[in-house]
């Protein structure tokens, strides 16, 4: 009795609050569809961005050098359009690991062996080396963790 009098004193009070509930699930869900898409959306701007670089790599032969485990650095030094490529490459992959860092994108499988054998190459692995001072500490820190996976399956074997 006592709950049906209060429900006929307070149903505008009670609808009022149950709109109220409604309309924040409705935005929660949509919320969390948007950051979904958005998430989404930034793997396909990622994708695109990583497209653009390797097809330059395609359409240049001068460029064949940067993937080739046995380039000899010593006769022939890393070149000026290899350098550039690669810190293209290493410029990418820094959007990348910030934008997987603050969960902004899907994380690719397998980001960190591409990492770690990118950066086991000869050329890229110069390069790397003459700018990761300019690059910032965290982004160093995860190629290096890469790296180091490198180093102790090496151990491993």
């Amino acid at each position: 009795m006592e709950f049906g009098r209060w429900i006929g004193e307070n149903w505008f009070v009670l609808l009022q609050s149950l709109a109220i509930i409604a309309s924040l699930l409705f935005t929660g869900i949509s919320l969390r569809r948007d950051v979904k898409g958005r998430r989404i959306a930034n793997l396909i701007d990622l994708t695109a961005g990583h497209r653009d670089i390797w097809a330059q790599f395609d359409r240049r032969p001068a460029l064949a050098r940067v993937l080739n485990p046995k380039a000899d650095l010593t006769g022939k030094a890393v070149t000026d359009s290899e350098r550039i490529f690669v810190t293209l490459i290493i410029l990418h992959l820094s959007s990348v690991y910030h934008a997987l860092e603050n969960a902004l994108s899907v994380a690719p499988e397998g980001l960190r062996e591409d990492v770690k054998s990118l950066f086991s190459l000869p050329i890229p692995k110069a390069v790397w080396e003459k700018i990761k001072n300019l690059q910032d500490r965290e982004f160093v820190r995860f190629v290096d963790r890469c790296l180091s996976r490198e180093a102790a399956s090496k151990g491993r074997d």
